[in-house]
């Protein structure tokens, strides 16, 4: 929540513009309003020989904790191109032509999270600078309780199911607070 304008230096009042309906960071003397949109997370499931890379994660939060290779979106990159981004820094990996898979609306923290099916490009992939382990996983050897967030277990379901049936399609759905206890999350690592 902004206190002052960065246009003007006056004080920032939280009220519902007029011809809206709900309550905006407003500057006092200038009128400008400040718009909160949610931040885009954009990540890759990438597939090899029936198992999906995963990394697990060596920075906070959920520091230990399994994921997918997945980030914030940055400006001046299509979803895809920052999801590819996101698997170079974190596995090493390079992909290639995702097809959009997931997207999970994270409401309650203001995000999106994106998701694309994709392939490697090489036969190379390592831990990134945000990773301490890197490697390919099977369903059956994933640790489910193990994963960093709700939303990679939502993906990683809908694509072993999608795969089991033997056809992928796109998920959307919305993800809420009490997903981390729904979903047998760990809070502490193992």
């Amino acid at each position: 929540m902004r206190t002052y304008c960065p246009n003007c230096a006056a004080l920032i009042e939280r009220r519902i513009p007029e011809g809206q309906d709900r309550e905006r960071d407003i500057c006092s003397a200038c009128g400008e309003i400040f718009y909160d949109n949610p931040r885009n997370v954009v990540g890759t499931i990438v597939e090899r020989d029936g198992a999906v890379l995963m990394c697990r994660r060596a920075i906070s939060p959920r520091r230990y904790f399994w994921t997918v290779p997945a980030g914030f979106l940055e400006l001046g990159e299509s979803a895809f191109e920052g999801a590819a981004r996101e698997t170079l820094e974190e596995a090493t990996a390079e992909v290639q032509n995702g097809e959009l898979f997931a997207m999970l609306d994270v409401i309650h923290i203001g995000q999106i999270h994106i998701f694309y099916r994709t392939r490697l490009i090489s036969d190379h992939w390592a831990p990134g600078a945000e990773s301490d382990a890197v490697c390919f996983l099977k369903e059956d050897e994933i640790d489910w309780s193990q994963l960093a967030f709700p939303s990679i277990h939502r993906a990683l379901t809908h694509y072993f199911n999608d795969r089991r049936r033997g056809h992928f399609e796109p998920h959307m759905e919305k993800l809420f607070r009490d997903s981390w206890e729904t979903l047998g999350l760990d809070l502490e690592p193992r």
